[in-house]
């Protein structure tokens, strides 16, 4: 009798093992996705935007959306590529103009980015990472004194960077946080008729700090 208790306990033990291990200890290798949520502050980064000489023009808001990734776990780095899209409730006030930074009255339209980040394992269970990567914005242009967007908008090029810390909670989901800088230098205006305006040179700057939760396979 004692052999067979002795036994099960072992049999018990080595199925369960593995499931521990695998909560215990969080891959960061994979594809994963995410829900993206936090602040946005868009604004003018010099007088190339802004001509009157006031240059803390900007407009704020919450921003929204999903990203998805692809990690490969070094050993105690990791490196990967991911992409975004997101939007926003930033927009120009409808009374006054001290925020049109060069663009006049606009609402904050979607924002396209891909690019690739690399990062420590500060222990099993942290990711320190930096990223870098290509953005594309929209401007939405908007009626009169109103917030209806019109059909014409700005679309803006530029690049990204950032820094942020991911924490796995087990072994599928994370958590992270992170601040991301981007800056726009070339523009080109998308009409209401279809038509497209020739590029142009724009400094416009764009800050975030988000928060994510995502789910990695």
């Amino acid at each position: 009798m004692r052999k067979l208790m002795v036994a099960t306990l072992l049999a018990g033990a080595t199925v369960a093992a593995p499931a521990l291990a695998q909560e215990a200890g969080p891959t960061f290798t994979g594809p994963r996705v995410e829900g993206i949520l936090g602040y946005d502050h868009t604004g003018a980064g010099s007088s190339v935007d802004n001509d009157n000489g006031s240059d803390d023009q900007k407009i704020d808001g919450l921003l929204y959306g999903v990203g998805a990734g692809y990690d490969v776990n070094l050993g105690s780095a990791v490196v990967g590529v991911e992409g975004e899209w997101t939007n926003s409730t930033s927009k120009s006030n409808r009374r006054d103009l001290t925020d049109n930074f060069g663009f006049g009255r606009v609402k904050q339209g979607r924002d396209l980015y891909v690019g690739a980040r690399a990062g420590i394992l500060a222990d099993p269970a942290t990711l320190v990472y930096v990223k870098g990567g290509y953005t594309n914005t929209k401007l939405n242009v908007l009626a009169g004194d109103s917030d209806e967007s019109t059909d014409t908008a700005f679309k803006l090029d530029g690049w990204r960077i950032g820094a942020g810390v991911e924490r796995a909670i087990n072994a599928n989901t994370f958590a992270k946080v992170e601040y991301r800088y981007s800056k726009y230098e070339d523009a080109h205006i998308n009409f209401a008729d279809g038509s497209t305006s020739s590029e142009f040179g724009v400094d416009t700057d764009r800050h975030q700090i988000v928060g994510s939760v995502g789910w990695r396979f």
